[in-house]
C-alpha cells in the first residue's frame, strides 16, 4: 500500500489555479491487481472514495502489452493510470518490509506540497464577531467532583456582641469558584443557615458593586439609529472598558492564608486529607501543619467551665427524683438505663437474680437465729430481703424489704453528690451488708448465683479462680513444705488423691485467715471437684437434634452458609471466632432455637486460641453426607438450658492432684508427696 497524490487543475477559483488531493494506491500480490481511493474529507466538495476499481492497469504508450507490477511501484515513482499521473511519496511498513527483502531499496518519504486553497482557508482573518467565549470542558471533565476542602475561621471579636465564626471553605477544581460553609454550634441563637456565601468566584481586590452589564463578556455599540426599533448595534471589538478582575486560585489558599470575603478576613487553619494530597502533588508541599486558633489562646487565660450548682438532697424522695427537679420545671420520673435492662431481663428460664441466704447480724438473741433470702436484681442493681421465718417462732413469713437499690452505709446523704448504691460484686458467700440499719451475713448462695458469678468473673472477682489462685501461690509459697506435710491426703484406688472440703476449709482459714473469703474457697471446691464434669448431652446427641430441626423445617441452604464463611474468613484460615460464626449462622436464618445454636458451637472443634473449625461446623450440618438417627423434638429452650444442667456440690471431695499442678509450687527439696501426686496428675491426663 502506497501513499500518493496528484494535481488537478482548477478553473473557477481566483484564488489557487491548481489543487493537491492525496490518494492510496493498493497493490494486490496475489493478482497484480492495483486500487486507487481517495480517504473522504468534510466539506470538500468533491466525489471521494475509489477512483480507481480494482484491476491489472496497463503500461501507458509506447510501452504496449504490459501491466503494471510491483517492480513499477516504489517511493518517489510517478506512475500514470489512465492519463492521470501519481506521485508516490510514502508507503506502509509491510511494503517497506516486503521490497527490502526482495532487493529493492525504499527511499525516505517525501513531503506532500501544500495546497494552497487549505492554507488560504487556515489564513487567520479578523473576525467580524470576535470569540471570547473560554473553553472550559476539558477543565470541566479533568476536575468534576474534585473539591478542596479548608477549614478557618472569621474574628468578628472587634463588633458589639461579635465572635469567632468556624468556617469550612470549599474550593471547586473544575470552575475555581468558592464556597463558604459555617458551622453554628447548637443554642447559640444565631438561626441566620450554615451558609456563609454561596458558590461563586471571589475577586482577591473588592470596592464596590459594579452595574448591571459590567460583567458582560462583550460590549455592545450603538452605531446608527436613534431609537431602539431602528438601531443597529455592533459588538466593540477593542473591549474598551471592560473590567479585569483578579479572583482567587488555588495557588492563594494555604494555612495560614487570609483571603478577604468582600471585606472579611477568613484566615486558613487546616485543610483535609485530598487537599493535602493535592497540594503535595501539584506544589510539592509537604508541611501541613494546623495554624491555632486566634480564640484557644484566650480560652487558656480567661475563659473556664463554670460547674452546674446543684442543691444539695432535701430527704424528699429518692436522689435521683429529687435531681430531675433541679434541671426542669415540669417535674420528671428518672431515666432508667435501658441497655442494662435489654441485657439483664429475665430472658426465658434465665433470671438474672441472684439468691443468697443470710443471717441477721444482731445482738439481739432471738434476731440473731432470723434467716432471709436476700435477691439481687442485675437488671437495675435493687435488692429485695424476705425473711424465712419458721412455725411458733414469734416471726411473720414475709417480705421483709421491699425491691428497692440501698445506699451503701457511713455516707452522709444531705449533699450534692450522687451517693454510693450497693452493686452485684457486693454480695459474696461470707461478705457482711447493711441493709437499711440491718446488718446480715451471707451465709450460702443457690446454684445459679455461683454458676452466673464463675462464668462472669470479671464482674465478680470473688468468683475468679485464675485470681483466688494467684492468691494462693503468693501465701503458700514460703510455707509450701508444711502445706504438704500437714494436708497431703493418702492415695486412692487409680493414682487418685481425694482432698475433702473440710481440709480445704482448715488448711485456708489457717494459713490465708481473713484475707480469703467463703466464697473464695467455694469456687475452689467446685472448680477442682472430684466428680467428672461431663456434658449434659453429648456432640452426637446435639448434632441429631440439630438435623432434627434442619428436616423439620426443610433446610437445604449449606452452600450459601459456605460462601458466607469464606467471605468472613479473609485469610482462609479455616477459623473463625464463635461471635462471627453465631452471627453467620444467624444471617443465614438457620431454623433452629438460639439455645441449640450455642449449644452446638460448644461442642465445635476449636484450636489453641479459642476459634472454631469452620470446616467441622459444616459437617456437623450437613444432612446429606454422614446422617444420623433422627430424635423426637424437645423443648431446647427448656433441655439444653445451662442451669439445667446438674452441677457437683462443694462439699464433695477435690482432685489433689489437679489443684497442685494448677498451684504450680515446687519445693527446692523435692518432696515425695508433691512428685508423686504430680506424676499421677499427669498419668491422669494421659
Amino acid at each position: 500500500m502506497f501513499k500518493a497524490y496528484f494535481q488537478e487543475t482548477v478553473q473557477e477559483r481566483w484564488e489557487a489555479s491548481f489543487q493537491i488531493r492525496v490518494v492510496t494506491i493498493s497493490f494486490f500480490l496475489e493478482d497484480g491487481t492495483i486500487k486507487v481511493s481517495e480517504p473522504a474529507v468534510d466539506n470538500s466538495g468533491l466525489e471521494q472514495g475509489v477512483l480507481i476499481r480494482r484491476q491489472r492497469i496497463p503500461m501507458p504508450d509506447p510501452v504496449r502489452y504490459r501491466f503494471y507490477d510491483i517492480l513499477d511501484l516504489n517511493v518517489g515513482k510517478e506512475p500514470e493510470f489512465f492519463g492521470r499521473v501519481y506521485k508516490i511519496v510514502d508507503c506502509d511498513k509491510f511494503t517497506r518490509r516486503f521490497l527490502n527483502r526482495i532487493g529493492i531499496p525504499v527511499p525516505d518519504p517525501i513531503d506532500i506540497p501544500t495546497d494552497p486553497y487549505i492554507e488560504r482557508r487556515k489564513t487567520e482573518i479578523f473576525p467580524k464577531k470576535p470569540n471570547r467565549k473560554i473553553d472550559s470542558l476539558g477543565k470541566f471533565l479533568k476536575f468534576d467532583r474534585k473539591i478542596l476542602r479548608f477549614y478557618g475561621y472569621w474574628d468578628d471579636t472587634e463588633s458589639e456582641h461579635g465572635v469567632i465564626h468556624d468556617l469550612e471553605i470549599h474550593y471547586y477544581l473544575a470552575d475555581d469558584t468558592i464556597e463558604i460553609k459555617e458551622h453554628v454550634p447548637p443554642n447559640s441563637g444565631r438561626d441566620t443557615g450554615f451558609m456563609f456565601l454561596r458558590r461563586m468566584k471571589i475577586p482577591k481586590f473588592f470596592s464596590r458593586i459594579e452595574p448591571i452589564g459590567a460583567e458582560d463578556p462583550f460590549t455592545m455599540l450603538n452605531v446608527l439609529g436613534e431609537n431602539n426599533s431602528k438601531s443597529y448595534y455592533v459588538v466593540d471589538p477593542l473591549d474598551t472598558g471592560r473590567l479585569s478582575r483578579d479572583y482567587y486560585k488555588d495557588n492563594d489558599l494555604i494555612i495560614g492564608a487570609q483571603i478577604s470575603v468582600f471585606g472579611r478576613k477568613v484566615v486558613i487553619t487546616d485543610l483535609d486529607d485530598f487537599t493535602k494530597k493535592y497540594y503535595s502533588q501539584k506544589y510539592g508541599l509537604d508541611d501541613f501543619t494546623p495554624l491555632e486558633r486566634a480564640d484557644v489562646k484566650k480560652d487558656k487565660t480567661t475563659c473556664y467551665s463554670v460547674e452546674k450548682i446543684i442543691p444539695p438532697y432535701n430527704g424528699f424522695g429518692s436522689y435521683d427524683d429529687s435531681l430531675g427537679n433541679c434541671f426542669t420545671v415540669t417535674p420528671q420520673a428518672p431515666k432508667v438505663d435501658f441497655v442494662k435492662f435489654y441485657y439483664h431481663d429475665k430472658q426465658g428460664f434465665d433470671s438474672h437474680v441472684l439468691r443468697f441466704r443470710a443471717k441477721m447480724i444482731s445482738n439481739i438473741p432471738e434476731n440473731s437465729e432470723r434467716h432471709f433470702i436476700i435477691r439481687v436484681y442485675l437488671m437495675d442493681d435493687t435488692v429485695s430481703v424476705f425473711e424465712l421465718a419458721p412455725r411458733n417462732s414469734g416471726f411473720k413469713r414475709c417480705l421483709f424489704q421491699k425491691r428497692m437499690p440501698v445506699m451503701l452505709p457511713g455516707q452522709n446523704i444531705y449533699t450534692n453528690k450522687k451517693p454510693k448504691y450497693y452493686v452485684p460484686s457486693d454480695f459474696y458467700v461470707g461478705a457482711r451488708v447493711n441493709l437499711c440499719g440491718f446488718h446480715f451475713q451471707l451465709t450460702s448462695a443457690d446454684i445459679y448465683a455461683l454458676r452466673y458469678m464463675e462464668l462472669h468473673c470479671d464482674k465478680f472477682p470473688k468468683s475468679n479462680i485464675k485470681l483466688i489462685m494467684e492468691k494462693l501461690r503468693k501465701a503458700l509459697k514460703p510455707i509450701y513444705k508444711d502445706f504438704i506435710r500437714d494436708y497431703s491426703p493418702a492415695p486412692m484406688e487409680g493414682d487418685m488423691q481425694i482432698w475433702e472440703y473440710k481440709k480445704l476449709r482448715e488448711a485456708l482459714c489457717k494459713y490465708l485467715g481473713d484475707n480469703i473469703t467463703e466464697q473464695e474457697m467455694i469456687t475452689i471446691a467446685r472448680h477442682y471437684s472430684s466428680h467428672e464434669k461431663k456434658d449434659f448431652y453429648s456432640r452426637e446427641y446435639v448434632r441429631r437434634l440439630v438435623h432434627t430441626e434442619l428436616t423439620r423445617f426443610l433446610w437445604d441452604d449449606l452452600d450459601r452458609l459456605t460462601e458466607a464463611i469464606h467471605h468472613w474468613d479473609r485469610s482462609r484460615s479455616g477459623y473463625l471466632p464463635r461471635s462471627e460464626l453465631y452471627t453467620i449462622l444467624r444471617g443465614c436464618r438457620i431454623p433452629i432455637d438460639i439455645e441449640l445454636l450455642n449449644s452446638m458451637l460448644d461442642h465445635l472443634h476449636k484450636n489453641n486460641e479459642g476459634l472454631i473449625d469452620c470446616c467441622d461446623l459444616l459437617r456437623f450440618m450437613n444432612t446429606k453426607i454422614d446422617p444420623v438417627t433422627p430424635v423426637l423434638p424437645v423443648n431446647v429452650k427448656t433441655a439444653l438450658w445451662w442451669a439445667s444442667e446438674k452441677e457437683p456440690d462443694c462439699g464433695a471431695g477435690m482432685d489433689w492432684c489437679t489443684f497442685l499442678k494448677d498451684l504450680d509450687l515446687k519445693d527446692d527439696e523435692n518432696d515425695e508427696s508433691f512428685t508423686s501426686a504430680y506424676n499421677a496428675s499427669e498419668v491422669k491426663e494421659k
